[in-house]
């Protein structure tokens, strides 16, 4: 089969492996659609992890082999998969900090070679204990659609990490497409969305995802526009889902006492910021995290996606072939003022 292959720093090359072999408890999937996600892009730019890999956890495709020991899925079913699975059982997983289970932390989705998602490739092979993760797509969704349910999740997964009111207040620091997904989200839930950016493109999608305001976030309106908001107490919350550490420290100005700010985007490991820990301790600011997806909530996101009171669908502005894969991951690290979803299509 072909495959984008990892072979070192920025070097993705399309070659032929072999199409992956399943156990009698494991299915394979032919690969439709591939989203391009920011840490995938991140291992790749930076090398984290050693080569050879194949990339891509963002997945929808079709069944073509089932080992004889699965129950409830058969060739020809379409499916999104979920490329880490927790096992519900451990300390962890009591916890429900499901990214920390020592079985989640296993990719459980491969195209070859070390377990690293596989989408990036014709053929995936699914192993038993993310069998759970897969989701079926009613008759009248796409596979593009369906690629985007992990994202969705994760973002869910976060919003929830939030607990916001009907009311409150939220700031999204960036539009991109996971900011986009925090403010349609977040809408639903009933929160009153401050949406910043500097790409006016972006900020217009924004508004059409529910946001109550947009503006850029150097703009000197900003502290009044939040002070007018919530009639002078702060921002009830705040996402960033942007790498900034200014973003960072402006949303902890913002915000009231005993609101939080949810760190989304800052992924990097070894990175420093200055954080002025009085707000935290006097002002009861909480500072948190939230990363990865919840395979619990995967049947909340296929409903919200499959029926489109989340229409993901405006989101996907550009699409690539396989053989493309390395121009779509440098278009989804770079974007344009017209891009945001990237998605990888196998070719007809």
């Amino acid at each position: 089969m072909m495959a984008a292959v990892y072979r070192g720093v920025r070097d993705i090359r399309i070659e032929r492996v072999p199409v992956p072999r399943i156990s009698a408890s494991e299915v394979l999937v032919r690969v439709e659609v591939c989203g391009v996600c920011p840490t995938d892009i991140k291992k790749i730019h930076h090398g984290t992890v050693p080569a050879p890999r194949i990339f891509g956890h963002e997945t929808s495709g079709t069944i073509v082999k089932v080992g004889g020991r699965v129950d409830g899925f058969r060739v020809g079913d379409r499916v999104a998969l979920h490329h880490h699975v927790p096992c519900l059982n451990c300390h962890a997983c009591r916890h429900r900090t499901f990214a920390q289970c020592p079985q989640y932390k296993r990719t459980g989705v491969t195209g070859g070679f070390e377990a690293a998602g596989g989408g990036y490739a014709e053929f995936v092979r699914v192993m038993s204990f993310c069998l759970p993760g897969l989701v079926r797509i009613p008759r009248g969704n796409t596979f593009e659609e369906a690629a985007m349910l992990e994202p969705v999740n994760t973002v869910l997964k976060a919003v929830r990490r939030l607990d916001v009111m009907a009311g409150d207040v939220v700031m999204v620091a960036g539009q991109g497409p996971i900011g986009l997904m925090f403010t349609k989200l977040l809408s639903l839930a009933g929160a009153r969305v401050l949406a910043t950016d500097f790409m006016p493109e972006r900020m217009r999608l924004g508004k059409k995802l529910g946001a109550a305001r947009v503006m850029e976030p150097d703009s000197p309106e900003l502290k009044g526009v939040v002070e007018r908001m919530t009639r002078g107490r702060g921002l009830d919350a705040v996402v960033v889902a942007v790498p900034v550490d200014a973003a960072v420290r402006q949303g902890t100005e913002l915000l009231r006492g005993g609101g939080r700010v949810l760190l989304f985007a800052h992924t990097k490991r070894g990175a420093d910021a200055p954080v002025d820990l009085s707000t935290v301790c006097v002002d009861e600011k909480d500072l948190i995290g939230s990363y990865s997806a919840d395979v619990t909530l995967q049947g909340e996101v296929a409903r919200l996606v499959f029926r489109r009171a989340f229409d993901v669908r405006p989101l996907i502005s550009h699409r690539f072939f396989l053989e493309e894969t390395s121009a779509a991951i440098d278009l989804a690290a770079a974007p344009t003022a017209d891009s945001l979803k990237v998605v990888v299509k196998r070719r007809a």
